[in-house]
């Protein structure tokens, strides 16, 4: 960013801007992947790893920053997933290698990973990661220093992700050959939750089972799939959603076709002509529609993370996956360039994802700025309205709006504390229940003593039913007099006839 951006920056959004000046003013790194004191888990004084940092920090700038925070080896054994995983989609996405040479490297990529010495030259000139693939034995050395369990895991994703990359390349290789020309595209929703699942799903799974063989999480995190799967597919939607200008300008073409082909639509690139704009939005909302259902999976993911550094590694993604499609939704501008949250934004969500009630909340409210942009006219209305709200009762489940996080004053030592505090509203039946559940809490707690009893006011029935009650207690009474008063009253009228 140049001066002229940042005053820009300073003018429309000015929050942005200083957080991004309080970032670059006070943000320290955690760690120094440098020191001597972390050569144990970095392994900076072997060669083969200080090379193997060097291409990560090359291929992904990004997920290099947050990978160096993880706590001990972790960041190591997550760098190694990394470029091993990179160097697999290298080999699938190069166009220029036959399918015939790439479907048994493709296969057998597993194999190369406890080969030593074992690189691979072939790919074309202009693959931007072709140097990773040329000097991809110090990966091979690196991973033989891991933990048996960690080197296992990884093999393991390995393996899985080929075979799936393998397949959808030989698919591509035959629709290429095909007049059909549907063959080239992803046809329905389902076919394209399965290619997600290949390319990130897995890597949601690979990294649970890492986290967990670890010893970072608990070992029970490496048995949830569902939610890693939901994790990775949020992030891999969100780029897909966004890079559609970009693919179909190369000849990629990811949007399934059941959700764009709804619209009318021939061909992907047709989505691009300014006159088919309204009904390309259309199009937009439905991928819009299909990335959201993974919200709510990914919000219970990071909800069992202990790890303060996992959790950031997990969070930060995901914020900024929602503030993309936020920033994509009914934008005409993904139709012709690839459009991004400003820097400033992506700070700001840095400094603010830190714990799970954060995080619920900035999703929270990227899908209501989602919603308040939804059209009436929107095929898509009820669904991404439904949607948006499950979102909303996710949110507010967990962490109810009538509980508020409040921060105290620093102390002498510089520390702070935070406490919870409840807004008084007395027209919310949450809050009755609340100050009960509060009392019962301490109960078990013991925190009124251990023979004593919390004292608490009783709710007590509604006054309806009271009134219901008595009202019915008093019509039986009325009733019964009105019986013994007219049998007395026949009895003496019997009397007075002489019978």
């Amino acid at each position: 960013m140049g001066i002229a951006d940042y005053a820009l920056l300073a003018l429309i959004h000015p929050i942005e801007f200083r957080s991004l000046i309080q970032y670059k003013l006070w943000h320290e790194q955690q760690r120094d992947l440098t020191a001597t004191k972390e050569h144990a888990n970095s392994g900076w004084d072997r060669e083969s790893m200080r090379e193997c940092w060097d291409f990560l920090d090359r291929t992904s700038r990004s997920f290099a920053a947050v990978i160096k925070q993880l706590d001990g080896d972790l960041a190591r054994t997550i760098c190694l997933f990394y470029l091993v995983l990179r160097g697999l989609d290298t080999i699938e996405d190069d166009m220029t290698i036959p399918d015939a040479e790439k479907q048994p490297i493709l296969r057998n990529f597993h194999n190369y990973l406890s080969q030593p010495g074992w690189t691979f030259d072939k790919n074309g000139p202009n693959e931007k990661d072709r140097d990773l693939l040329v000097r991809f034995h110090v990966v091979v050395t690196e991973l033989g220093h891991l933990q048996p369990e960690c080197k296992a895991v990884i093999v393991d994703i390995c393996e899985k992700m080929q075979r799936g990359m393998a397949d959808f390349a030989h698919k591509a290789t035959l629709a290429a050959k095909s007049s059909n020309p549907d063959d080239k595209y992803v046809q329905s929703i389902e076919e394209f939750d399965l290619y997600c699942h290949y390319v990130a799903g897995l890597v949601g799974e690979g990294l649970s089972r890492l986290f967990a063989a670890s010893g970072k999480e608990a070992s029970w995190i490496a048995d949830q799939l569902v939610l890693s799967n939901s994790m990775g597919n949020l992030l891999q939607k969100t780029n897909i959603l966004r890079d559609l200008s970009e693919d179909v300008d190369e000849g990629r073409y990811f949007w399934p076709k059941e959700i764009w082909g709804a619209y009318g639509f021939k061909e992907l690139s047709e989505l691009k002509d300014p006159a088919n704009q309204d009904r390309a939005l259309w199009a937009l909302s439905g991928m819009t529609l299909d990335a959201l259902r993974h919200v709510t999976d990914s919000l219970d993911y990071l909800t069992l993370l202990k790890n303060q550094s996992v959790f950031n590694f997990c969070a930060i993604p995901a914020v900024m996956a929602l503030a993309t499609l936020d920033v994509c939704f009914m934008n005409p501008a993904v139709l012709v360039r690839n459009v991004k949250i400003r820097k400033g934004q992506a700070v700001r969500l840095i400094m603010d994802a830190t714990n799970p009630r954060d995080v619920a909340i900035i999703c929270r409210n990227y899908v209501r700025s989602i919603h308040r942009k939804i059209s009436t006219q929107d095929p898509n209305f009820m669904k991404l309205s439904v949607m948006c709200g499950r979102v909303e009762q996710w949110v507010e489940h967990h962490y109810p709006s009538i509980i508020s996080i409040v921060t105290s004053q620093p102390q002498p030592d510089g520390t702070r504390t935070t406490h919870a505090q409840v807004t008084p509203d007395e027209t919310d039946a949450r809050l009755r229940i609340l100050k009960r559940e509060v009392e019962i809490h301490k109960l078990k707690l013991g925190a009124t003593g251990v023979n004593s009893r919390p004292q608490y006011e009783q709710e007590g029935l509604p006054k309806e039913l009271y009134m219901v009650v008595f009202g019915g207690m008093a019509l039986t009474c009325l009733i019964g007099l009105a019986m013994v008063y007219g049998v007395v009253y026949a009895a003496e009228w019997l009397d007075g006839v002489g019978v």
